[in-house]
């Protein structure tokens, strides 16, 4: 029996030989963990397995066992090489392979029997390892514009396969063109672990705009994944191509101020001594770029320059503008004139630029220049001119005072409520304030405020017989005095029951003396005329001359004269 067995296996094992499977699986596994080489994969079922089996390729066509596991049996390590205590078996057969070395990258071979048949199942293991990470190193401290210059080396250490490094400007990848940029790629495996460090040297032609710009290497493994290096910025050198002068000041920019003149030069570093051309003054400064100006004057109006001292011939330049507005007007202060005088007004204004002029009198505005052909009482008052010019504005101001002699313009009369009363008005003009007084005594005495010269002055009266009133009004500069007859009240109480209004009283007692007087003259006149014709006829029949009555003649005109003065009065 045990000589036919094992004419049975050798049997098996070469019909094994003749089924050996032809075409390989490829296992990835990472670096360092744990690989699971499948066995069959279900191609035969467990409970039919009765011997399973592992080996390797050990290099020039000679194997080496790893383990054993027969059916209803422990597993038989048998490994005494590199594989001792890294290799196990699992449930579904599959071999087990702790800490994956690169030197595991060969085939492994499960072998199965099964009742008759034996079958083996190669597996080609690939072992990757992703890079330990990306760093760019030996960095060049600053870029000149148009110097190739290296840029730094971005490192990609121990990985497998070998990591291809791609450099990135602001997330651009970068193309090696043979002219402004060069990409120089290097990889050295480590003996010991067969790892490879990949290194990529950027040289890089830097532009202006690469100012802030930020540099980045990446890799992308086969095992997936991106792996970015952290970003690095440089320092840009370039030399000035220009520079521009900055006027600081205040606007708008008004004498008694300071002023700063700025040179600003693109170079990079930026240049720190300055030439300053002052009207005509040179001033040079160092470490700064300022040059401040203090307590301007309409005589700093002009152009101003800066240049480089190492480049004079490379200069800037912009005009300063003192804004200043000077006003002269003439008379100014307290003026008192008399009124119907003249004055005249000068205003004189001295400007940098354009102004407008405004004027105002008693805190109202006017619509034009004030004029004082003519002086009257009302043009009395506080004259302010205001001009402008931009945001700069300037006053001047007068005070006019216009005097005069007092003169009563009206003095009139006005019955009081239900005739009960008489309300006599004196309205005069004059400057200072007139005094006003009356010939009677009143009661509710009542002035108006004193504008423009004018003032109005009442009084109540209740006269109880015929009166002739005067009003007088006086200042420092003269006097002024009108009368008004005013009637007696009771009087025309007792002629008034026909509602007769109070300015007829005096009318009715001229009208009655007046036609009075003319029916006298008419009567006399014609007396005079039939005395005429009478001794007119006597004379021609007597034959006495006419001028014989003379002298009544002469009696009678000096009546009728007397008597028609009397109708005009």
């Amino acid at each position: 029996m045990r000589l036919l067995c094992a004419s049975c296996v050798c049997a098996l094992l070469f019909t094994a030989l003749l089924r050996q499977v032809s075409g390989l699986e490829t296992v990835v596994g990472q670096y360092g963990e744990t690989l699971e080489i499948p066995c069959n994969n279900g191609a035969i079922k467990a409970e039919d397995v009765l011997i399973t089996k592992w080996k390797y390729d050990k290099g020039e066509g000679l194997p080496g066992d790893l383990l054993v596991r027969q059916k209803n049996q422990n597993i038989s390590i048998s490994a005494t090489d590199e594989y001792k205590g890294r290799v196990s078996m699992a449930a579904n057969s599959s071999l087990l392979l702790s800490a994956a070395k690169l030197t595991d990258q060969r085939t492994f071979t499960c072998m199965v029997v099964g009742g008759a048949d034996i079958t083996e199942y190669p597996v080609n293991v690939v072992i990757y390892k992703t890079p330990a990470g990306l760093e760019i190193s030996d960095k060049v401290e600053e870029l000149e514009i148009g110097r190739l210059t290296k840029l730094g080396t971005c490192i990609a250490e121990d990985a497998n396969p070998a990591a291809n490094i791609t450099w990135l400007k602001n997330n651009i990848p970068l193309v090696a063109d043979g002219k402004g940029i060069s990409i120089q790629t290097s990889v050295v495996v480590d003996p010991a672990t067969g790892l490879s460090t990949t290194s990529s040297i950027l040289e890089y032609t830097a532009e202006r705009e690469d100012t802030d710009a930020e540099f980045t290497c990446r890799t992308h493994h086969t095992m997936g994944g991106q792996i970015m290096s952290t970003s690095e910025t440089f320092t840009i050198t370039y030399s000035t191509e220009n520079i521009v002068l900055h006027v600081i000041a205040q606007d708008p920019l008004i004498e008694g101020d300071n002023v700063t003149l700025k040179c600003v030069a693109d170079g990079n570093p930026a240049p720190t001594s300055f030439n300053f051309h002052l009207k005509g003054e040179l001033v040079k400064v160092e470490n700064t770029d300022t040059y401040t100006i203090t307590n301007v004057s309409r005589d700093t109006t002009g152009e101003y320059k800066c240049s480089l001292i190492d480049n004079p011939t490379l200069e800037a330049s912009e005009d300063i503008t003192v804004n200043y507005l000077d006003i002269n007007l003439s008379p100014s202060g307290k003026i008192v004139k008399r009124a119907g005088e003249t004055l005249d007004l000068n205003l004189l204004i001295d400007a940098s630029g354009e102004s407008k002029v405004s004027w105002t009198k008693d805190d109202v505005k006017l619509d034009k220049l004030p004029e004082f052909t003519k002086l009257t009482y009302s043009h009395s008052g506080r004259y302010v001119c205001k001009v402008m010019m931009g945001l700069l504005s300037r006053e001047a101001s007068f005070e006019l005072v216009v005097e005069g002699a007092p003169v009563i313009r009206q003095l009139s009369k006005q019955h009081g409520e239900k005739g009960q009363y008489k309300v006599l008005i004196c309205e005069a003009e004059g400057s200072p304030k007139p005094v006003v007084s009356w010939s009677i005594n009143g009661t509710s005495l009542d002035e108006s405020p004193f504008i423009n010269g004018k003032i109005t002055h009442k009084i109540t009266v209740v006269p109880t017989a015929n009166l002739t009133v005067s009003c007088t009004v006086t200042n420092d500069f003269g006097i002024d005095t009108r009368t008004i007859n005013v009637s007696s009240l009771f009087g025309e109480v007792r002629m008034d029951k026909q509602d007769q209004p109070e300015d007829s009283d005096q009318t009715k007692l001229v009208v009655g003396v007046v036609v009075g007087l003319l029916i006298a003259t008419v009567i006399i006149g014609l007396a005079y005329w039939l005395y005429m014709k009478k001794s007119k006829q006597g004379s021609w029949k007597t034959g006495e001359k006419e001028n014989g009555s003379s002298e009544e003649e002469k009696k009678l005109e000096e009546k009728v004269e007397e008597n028609s003065q009397k109708a005009e009065v």
